[in-house]
């Protein structure tokens, strides 16, 4: 025992680990809650292809920063990353909502043309495709003081929107035509959403890496929807099981030499089976007349308040 609080001390007194656990506590409180709204709006995998085209502007960041001579032209690929995340999110949302597309091309066209983007232009700007591995698959231990100051930033934007705008994006997410005849602006909410989205990827993607990320962003919601049935409990429950995933995972790759972001996403997908075979044990399945007790009946956006917020 007085051996593992030693560890722990250690641990807990390296800066870079000290930097490693305030980045993951961040992403693992703000990617549920984007994920929530996606699993409402069927969108599960829009983080995939949005961390696709955040690939293209890591790499655009840096071929930025070797034309302009830095000494580390790597120092750009994470605001490159939040500007081509935005705008693709964005373009996404734009095409869905003019309809002039289905959403699995949309998202197609997402995946393919935003990592082919990235591989060509990391070559144009000298480097090699081992450079984005950092990037695909998560590094944390290259978190700096400024990448922290930044994860931290937007982490806050995250959450503040995701809570602080709760009620009106979960009617949205439910059912836009009656969130549009209630007055609330759907256009901007939507956007909104998708803009939020695209920072939770960039924010996330020094932990768990651009590939792994919408996993981040789902499992632990599809965990918390097997044991709740309101909204806001939903997101609640992801947001705790996100962060615990993230800080144990971290801590596991402390002691193991392991990838971070492969052993978050391995816990939290182990809990999400784990959590699914013990459930019909501990709650058995009870009918119930209304098939989908977690989203709001179309009455009123204040009952539908209301509900989201039991």
């Amino acid at each position: 025992m007085t051996t593992f609080l030693s560890e722990l001390g250690g641990m807990l007194s390296t800066p870079l680990m000290q930097r490693s656990l305030i980045a993951a506590v961040i992403v693992g409180l703000a990617a549920p809650v984007m994920g929530t709204y996606l699993v409402q709006r069927r969108l599960s995998l829009l983080g995939d292809g949005i961390g696709h085209v955040a690939l293209t502007g890591v790499a655009l960041g840096w071929l930025v920063g070797s034309a302009m001579g830095l000494v580390d032209s790597e120092v750009l690929a994470v605001p490159g990353a939040v500007v081509a995340a935005v705008i693709g999110a964005v373009a996404i949302e734009m095409v869905r909502e003019r309809g002039r597309t289905s959403g699995d091309v949309a998202l197609a066209l997402l995946f393919y043309g935003g990592i082919a983007g990235g591989v060509l232009l990391i070559g144009i700007a000298g480097g090699t495709n081992a450079n984005l591995m950092a990037y695909l698959f998560g590094s944390i231990s290259t978190v700096t003081t400024s990448d922290l100051y930044l994860t931290v930033g937007l982490g806050v934007v995250i959450l503040g929107v995701g809570l602080g705008l709760r009620s009106a994006l979960f009617a949205v997410s439910h059912d836009e035509e009656f969130a549009r005849a209630s007055g609330l602006p759907v256009r901007a909410l939507n956007v909104a959403v998708a803009v939020v989205a695209a920072l939770t990827v960039t924010v996330s993607m020094r932990v768990v890496g651009l590939l792994l990320v919408s996993a981040l962003m789902i499992v632990p919601v599809a965990v918390a929807q097997l044991v709740t049935t309101s909204f806001r409990r939903t997101m609640g429950l992801a947001m705790t099981i996100g962060l615990t995933v993230c800080v144990t995972g971290l801590s596991i790759t402390y002691w193991q030499a392991q990838s971070p972001g492969a052993t978050i996403v391995v816990l939290a997908v182990g809990l999400y089976v784990a959590v699914a075979l013990l459930r019909p044990l501990v709650r058995p399945q009870r009918a119930t007349a209304d098939p989908h007790p977690d989203m709001m009946d179309d009455v009123s956006i204040t009952e539908g308040a209301d509900r989201c917020s039991e």
